[in-house]
């Protein structure tokens, strides 16, 4: 992934600062998302050309406000700032800071300056500067602060050429500290300095408190030398971090300069009106009414388009191969099953993009503190929102999100709930079962049946996480205090690179890693479809040539019903009949049963399992998967399969079911135990599958 001439960078920030859009102003699309080995954290690596043919990976590290960590996103920034064996281990460190906030973000660049790795201060935002009434003294800073500083609007891509040009010639940053925070305890520090003379003082600190594994030291060793009680440790924190802030207010004081008269601030009134007790709550479910009726009313073209390009395909490849197994495979296998999936891409991206819209104006901030106030009442706080909106993209990131919560009840509970929220693999489900049962019809002029009903399913999926949580506050025996602290980002315009990038990133996330389950089920599918053992099996064409004997039909007609026979007598129409008597209450046909089986690997393979086993089970390639669900008879009651009452019950049990092995497996990993998970699928599951019943006997 890096050769050896690449310069590693380490983006390293506060949160809200600019720093992911500082990250795709110098990688744009040319970047990985990964994990970091062993853990759950995602990582993000970036490759920048640099002048002079110098190349470079950028690591864009998780947000922290110090490196006195209280999580475990902030322990792998220190874990990493300290090990210089991991391939990763910046030749330089960019610490990213707001312009007005520069006396906040200060603290952790003169941390990291401490360790003594070259490091570039990036002050960002620059061109609110003139708005705000702020002057900034560079050369006086960078003397101060002993390093270079790049002044840079990420939002405008002013000073990113600049920045290029200082990674370039990092060696010449120095890389001594501004600072000597050794002298709040000089006695201690001068003893652990003489005791350890060939290790920096302040990476050994940092191994006495936290809780970091530092690979060249042994952290026992140093700890039980130079123990301290808790209390002593904290006092010293806290002392340090006061010495820190002196010697910053000290540095602004000369190099910074507020015209207050002159600086706007028009953030504080927006948000009297967007955090307001009735309004802001009001303003909030009028978003969302906005992004679920643009989700169904914006995606409609593109998705017929794409819908008919699969089908097109499907019957092109049966006309331009030659016949046999091979091309079966490709045309009522391979095909069918992603078209199924790759036609929910417009609804997915639009999603994405409204997320992203939101997360980027600073709007969401408000949206976890309005969301508080309730959250509270219900055992959790404002900070579990953020996994349970994140939930709206996939729960398994979302559940990775809850390591910023030190509560560790408020933590299991925000997990075991987070799977109810509407995630982006619901959505292909609930938008074909909503095409086909809910009219395309507008009341009032304006509201949309269709738009109405899927912002009704992510409320309900909002609603039964919230419930849950009520009643494992109740349940679960587990003391904890936790306090809720939010920032306030200023309001800005979004940067639509950040929101193209974003979009781009999490769809094609989407499709790679749906696209491989989808495909390898698919292909296991058409030959459980396609293949079949006994008399009614292999002797499907006279059994269906006997049954038609006196009936006028069509060519295409009776391939069909020779097609439907055998797919009924497949190894996979044994298998959805065996469990038909447990899912026809439900509304269900055999069928359907096996979709919902196969989408327990991933939801959104219901559809596409549909599409590839009425591809098998019908000789025309030409109708949509949406045409041949519209279509289907139940044969024993001659009823349409996806009616009203049967597709509430479909929508409702994907509301509540948990259908999602990658995210037990998550919570296996964070909880540690396969207690909480499987409770998890045998709640979740048996409530899906009563509210379901209940809605289809109701109903039809």
């Amino acid at each position: 992934m890096k050769s050896k001439k690449n310069i590693n960078v380490a983006l390293i920030g506060n949160p809200n600062t600019g720093k992911t859009s500082v990250f795709n102003q110098l990688t744009g699309l040319n970047q990985q998302v990964g994990n970091y080995p062993g853990i759950t954290v995602e990582k993000k690596i970036g490759f920048c050309n640099l002048p002079n043919n110098i190349k470079a990976n950028i690591l864009d590290l998780p947000g922290t406000y110090s490196l006195n960590a209280s999580s475990i996103d902030e322990n792998v920034v220190i874990e990493l700032l300290l090990n210089k064996n991991d391939k990763l281990f910046p030749d330089v460190a960019l610490v990213i800071t707001d312009v007005e906030n520069l006396k906040r973000n200060l603290l952790l660049f003169t941390q990291i300056k401490d360790l003594e790795i070259p490091t570039i201060l990036v002050i960002n935002m620059a061109d609110r500067m003139k708005y705000k009434g702020i002057t900034l003294d560079i050369p006086l800073l960078e003397e101060k602060l002993k390093t270079k500083i790049a002044l840079v609007s990420s939002r405008k891509g002013q000073g990113i050429e600049e920045l290029k040009e200082i990674i370039v010639n990092y060696k010449s940053i120095s890389a001594e500290p501004c600072l000597n925070a050794s002298s709040i305890d000089p006695v201690y520090f001068d003893t652990l300095r003489k005791t350890f003379p060939n290790q920096l003082l302040y990476k050994l600190w940092l191994v006495i408190t936290q809780d970091v594994n530092f690979l060249n030291l042994d952290r026992n060793e140093i700890k039980s030398s130079f123990t301290k009680s808790h209390a002593d440790l904290k006092r010293l924190q806290q002392k340090e971090t006061i010495k820190r802030y002196q010697f910053i207010n000290d540095v602004l004081k000369e190099g910074q300069k507020i015209d207050a008269a002159n600086a706007k601030d028009t953030s504080g009134k927006v948000d009297r009106i967007l955090t307001h007790p009735v309004w802001g709550y009001v303003i909030f479910f009028c978003i969302l009414f906005v992004i679920f009726q643009s989700i169904f009313t914006w995606s409609e073209i593109p998705m017929d388009a794409i819908d008919s390009t699969f089908a097109n395909l499907s019957t092109l490849t049966n006309e331009k191969l030659p016949p046999g197994v091979l091309t079966n495979l490709i045309a009522q296998g391979i095909i069918p099953g992603v078209g199924g999936i790759l036609i929910f891409i417009p609804q997915i991206a639009f999603l994405f993009m409204f997320i992203s819209f939101l997360e980027e104006s600073g709007y969401m901030s408000r949206v976890v503190f309005l969301m508080d106030k309730i959250m509270r009442r219900f055992g959790l706080s404002g900070k579990s929102v953020v996994p349970l909106i994140s939930g709206t993209a996939c729960a398994i990131p979302a559940i990775m999100a809850t390591r910023n919560i030190e509560n560790w009840k408020e933590r299991l509970i925000t997990i075991l709930v987070t799977p109810f929220t509407t995630c982006s693999a619901r959505l292909p489900v609930y938008a074909i079962i909503i095409a086909l049962v809910i009219p395309d019809k507008y009341v009032l002029g304006i509201l949309n049946l269709q738009g109405l009903t899927l912002m009704f399913l992510y409320l309900i999926g909002f609603a039964s996480a919230i419930f849950s949580a009520y009643l494992l506050n109740k349940v679960l025996k587990i003391k904890g205090k936790t306090y809720f602290v939010i920032e306030m980002p200023n309001y800005k315009l979004p940067l639509f690179k950040n929101v193209f990038i974003n979009v781009i990133e999490k769809t094609k996330a989407f499709i790679f890693g749906a696209g491989k389950i989808i495909l390898a089920i698919s292909i296991v599918l058409w030959f459980l479809a396609s293949n079949g053992s006994g008399p009614k099996f292999n002797n499907a064409e006279e059994i269906v040539k006997e049954q038609l004997r006196d009936k006028k039909i069509t060519q295409t007609e009776l391939d069909n019903a020779i097609a439907s026979e055998r797919l009924e007598n497949s190894y996979i129409g044994l298998m959805g009949k065996t469990i038909e008597p447990v899912i026809s209450p439900l509304g269900y046909d055999w069928k359907i049963g096996i979709a919902i089986i196969s989408s327990f690997a991933a939801r959104e393979v219901f559809v596409g399992t549909l599409a590839t086993i009425y591809s098998v089970g019908d000789s025309d390639n030409e109708h949509t998967i949406k045409n041949k669900m519209q279509q289907e008879v139940n044969q024993s009651s001659g009823k349409k399969v996806f009616n009203f009452a049967s597709g509430v019950s479909l929508l409702l049990f994907y509301a509540f079911a948990m259908q999602c092995a990658s995210t037990l497996a998550i919570t296996k990993k964070e909880t540690n135990t396969w207690k909480w998970p499987l409770a998890q699928l045998v709640f979740m599951s048996a409530l899906a599958y009563f509210v379901a019943l209940f809605a289809y006997q109701v109903l039809q």
